[in-house]
């Protein structure tokens, strides 16, 4: 009897038990026309991506491990009565001689019930609540169902084993009986001989037969057992329809928009080598979609970047990316991503930045066979995405750790590393990207996005040879190839306007840094990490461990800052030059957007060594202040070095810019001092999404110069570095009182800017993810914090140029240069027509005023500084 055969008649005497079955919303697989790829098709999600492929028509597990599952997405089980029927071939992709009879395969159903289908649908290698109930065959021969949420406890199995089993025919039927669930598994093996088996149960509560199905692949005891699928199909009227939510082949996009000029990427799943490779952008124009660019899907990124010159900005422009799918049946299915291009708000009163950090997905440290589903697994972040959509924010940032590599949400895989990474950052996308369709937004990576725990990068070299963990990382680099570095830098960066020198470095890692003007906010993207330079090497006395100086007569204040040691480098500072003084069309505020902020603000007990105490520390209540703690040298930070943090700040507030930043898994607002306190920029490092490190500022003394109800570490204060701050505010881990405390606990959240143009005031804010703005909530203690522009270069004026009086242009640019050395001192856009613009030193100055790269632009050489205000000079145009 053939296999075709068998299950016909398994699938008959299914049908003659008298099931009531809904056709309407049945699924059939559809592996069977589909080419060979690594993505398991639209209606799925593989648990992991490199765990599984369609190759010959089939669906198959490729890694002998337990519990990989491919969870159905389009169907779910509903609250519904009613009845459901699965059915599927499984079998054997070879032969394994170490199996043990215990390696099985068959179907997940009940998985996640109550959660975000999102979350449900990464429920593999797990025990624990709403893990679901198991239905299959094992490698012997023998039917069981099993119930995840008891240690794997055996409902009830067939005792006498029927294999080994080369293949088998399973259909699952479950229908009500006296308020209950009765679940029958019938399975047709096909090996040396046929045999039909059956298992069935009566009694199981309804609520079990509630949330996600998948497909099972469950390899033991470390033998090499692979299985392959074919001829899925789910029915009955249980199942709900959710064509909404399949993933893939397009599963989101991220763009900018700056100078008219639009720069959009489509990041796809990975599409197999015969599938079509080209795709297009269209845009809505008077009710017809027309096509505005096509490119190319590039792979081992699986991206696709359109570049638009001439963009009309003016107007909110409906856009959907285009993707013919072709089956090897012949008909084409067109996929499509959809999204708003908003209008440039270059008029808007107000700019609002939403910014993020830190994206963990599963609690760090969660036994990996036992998830607790209802504190552990914080994906999709639905609450954060829907407060920050309250604010209605202009543009987004992720500053970094968009994944992390032991927790978004399995360990690193560096065997695989290219579908690895990817695995995490569709997640990040599923869980983000209904933001990123409708807002522009700037993503770059950080150092667990390269699968680091930190990262110098020393120009873009590769770690030593042989060397691995903190060893690797502290001799500075990269411990993976350029090739799989410069595959994340494109998923999250490729979306960003050209960089400032589009030339890779000389260990061949692409480079990004550039600036993106949007609503008269001039924002520049920095890479703080890839041009570090690594302190082992340069600080031998240090005896330097994963950053931290152990040698405890090591005084980082006075040793640290050697020669040789780069933060941005050359390039970088160069950049920064240039955009400080750049305020041509329209710019009116300045932003600088990078991974971590210029400063150390962090204690530990003074007993600690080094940060891996901080996930062991208490977590206080509200108002108690942890004792016997100091201020901390982490050389992570970019408080070091202390040189390279002075250069890049004295450039940074000649443009009264201000640093949005993350990281540092503690919400903070500082304002930087270089020479003395408060003569530089503020800072907002914002809190982290989900918080597994939740470092605290707990300074032994009072800041100096703080407000007398102000919070004791708020004040001036030196980090471990020497380096002058101003605390204003910090979002220590504190006892909620809410649930998930694991979670809430830690301080997570959020970053608000905002930017206002009349006024050129600027509110800095660290939201709690739980807070609901449009309920009256509000952000942690101690924001928001609010300054004027100009604050943002505190540095003491001692000399005056005369005063400025301009007729025919509203809002002038106004650049001061110091004629001896030709530096520009500061560049900045002034409110009304009146100006008296100020320097640091006697001297002699250019003053240009109007409107750069336009005609109505104006010098006045020859100003000689003074200490006390003098006359006025009008400026006509």
């Amino acid at each position: 009897m053939s296999r075709r055969i068998l299950r016909l008649l398994v699938l008959a005497t299914s049908l003659a038990a008298g099931c009531d079955l809904d056709n309407g919303g049945s699924f059939r697989s559809s592996w069977d026309s589909s080419p060979d790829r690594r993505w398991v098709g639209p209606a799925f999600w593989a648990n992991r991506l490199q765990d599984w492929r369609v190759a010959n028509g089939r669906l198959e597990s490729v890694t002998p491990l337990p519990m990989r599952t491919a969870h159905l997405l389009t169907r779910q089980l509903g609250d519904r009565g009613g009845d459901v029927e699965l059915s599927m071939t499984v079998g054997l992709l070879e032969p394994s001689p170490h199996d043990s009879g215990r390696s099985s395969a068959g179907f997940l159903i009940g998985a996640g019930r109550g959660l975000d289908y999102r979350a449900a649908a990464l429920i593999h290698h797990s025990r624990g609540p709403s893990a679901g109930l198991y239905a299959g065959v094992d490698t012997e021969g023998r039917a069981f169902l099993r119930d995840l949420e008891h240690e794997d406890l055996v409902i009830i199995q067939t005792e006498t084993p029927r294999g080994p089993v080369d293949s088998v025919s399973l259909v699952l039927t479950a229908r009500p009986r006296a308020g209950a669930y009765e679940i029958t598994l019938r399975a047709a093996l096909w090996n040396a001989a046929t045999d039909t088996i059956q298992v069935t149960t009566a009694g199981m509560p309804r609520e079990r037969l509630t949330g996600n199905v998948a497909l099972v692949a469950d390899a033991r005891d470390g033998g090499r057992t692979r299985f392959w699928f074919s001829d899925f199909t789910a029915r009955g009227m249980k199942l709900e329809h959710h064509e909404d939510r399949a993933v893939g082949p397009i599963l989101g996009t991220q763009h900018t928009l700056s100078r008219g000029r639009l720069r959009l990427t489509a990041q796809f799943m990975p599409i197999g080598p015969d599938d079509n490779p080209m795709v297009e952008l269209q845009a809505e124009d008077g009710g017809v979609w027309r096509t505005v660019a096509s490119t190319e899907v590039v792979v081992p990124s699986y991206t696709a970047t359109f570049t638009v010159d001439d963009w009309d900005d003016t107007r909110d422009a409906p856009f959907r990316v285009v993707y013919e799918l072709v089956g090897t049946d012949g008909p084409s299915t067109p996929h499509y991503a959809n999204g708003t291009i908003r209008r440039d708000p270059r008029d808007a009163d107000d700019i609002i930045v939403a910014a993020f950090t830190g994206n963990h997905n599963v609690a760090v440290g969660v036994d990996r066979n036992w998830f607790p589903w209802d504190s552990g697994v914080w994906f999709p972040h639905t609450d954060i995405v829907r407060h920050v959509q309250l604010h209605d924010p202009d543009f987004l940032f992720f500053s970094g750790d968009q994944v992390y590599e032991g927790a978004s949400p399995t360990r690193a895989d560096f065997e695989r590393p290219y579908e690895d990474y990817l695995y995490k950052w569709y997640l990040w996308y599923w869980a983000f990207g209904e933001l990123t369709a409708e807002i522009p937004s700037v993503t770059i990576p950080d150092d667990h996005d390269v699968f680091h725990g930190n990262v110098w990068g020393a120009g873009g070299k590769a770690t030593p040879p042989g060397t691995s963990g903190a060893a690797a990382q502290d001799a500075g680099g990269y411990k993976l190839p350029a090739d799989w570095v410069n595959m994340v830098q494109r998923t999250q960066t490729s979306h960003l306007p050209d960089p400032y020198n589009p030339t890779p470095d000389q260990h061949e890692i692409g480079v990004y840094y550039t600036d993106i003007l949007y609503g008269g906010v001039s924002f520049a993207v920095l890479e703080d990490r890839k041009f570090k330079s690594a302190p082992k090497g340069l600080l031998p006395e240090a005896n330097v461990w994963n950053g931290w100086p152990l040698n405890p007569r090591f005084d980082a204040q006075q040793e640290a800052d050697v020669s040789g040691a780069v933060l941005l480098g050359e390039g970088q500072l160069a950049f920064l030059e240039d955009w400080a003084a750049d305020w041509a069309h329209g710019t009116w505020m300045k932003v600088v957007l990078s991974q971590t902020i210029f400063a150390n603000v962090a204690t530990l007990p003074d007993t600690a060594t080094t940060g891996s105490v901080i996930p062991s520390l208490p977590i206080l209540e509200a108002g108690e202040y942890a004792t016997g703690e100091r201020v901390v040298s982490d050389l992570d930070s970019n408080g070091w070095p202390q040189s390279g943090r002075s250069r890049a700040l004295r450039v940074i507030r000649k443009g009264f810019a201000v640093h949005l930043a993350g990281d540092q898994h503690l919400g903070s607002t500082i304002q930087y001092g270089v020479d003395t306190w408060r003569d530089a920029g503020f800072a907002l490092c914002v809190p982290s999404i989900a918080n597994f490190w939740p470092r605290r500022w707990y300074p032994p003394l009072r800041g100096q110069n703080s407000g007398p109800v102000t919070p004791r570490y708020t004040g001036d204060y030196e980090d471990g570095f020497g380096n002058k701050i101003t605390v204003h505010a910090v979002s220590n881990p504190r006892i909620s009182g809410r649930k998930p405390a694991r979670l809430h606990d830690r301080a997570p959240g959020y970053g608000i800017a905002r930017f206002t143009r009349a006024t050129r005031q600027i509110s800095l804010e660290a939201w709690p993810r739980w807070a609901d703005p449009s309920a009256g909530d509000g952000p942690y203690a101690g924001w928001p914090v609010t300054f004027e522009q100009q604050m943002n270069y505190g540095r003491e004026r001692t000399q005056h140029l005369p005063t400025i009086d301009v007729r025919g242009v509203h809002d002038p640019v106004v650049r001061v240069v110091d004629e001896q050395s030709g530096e520009t001192v500061y560049t900045i856009r002034i409110t009304g027509n009146r100006f008296r613009p100020w320097a640091f030193s006697p001297g002699i100055y250019t003053v240009y005023v109007g409107e750069p790269g336009t005609e109505h632009w104006k010098s006045l050489e020859g100003l000689e500084s003074t200490p006390q205000p003098s006359d006025s000079v009008a400026i006509d145009f």
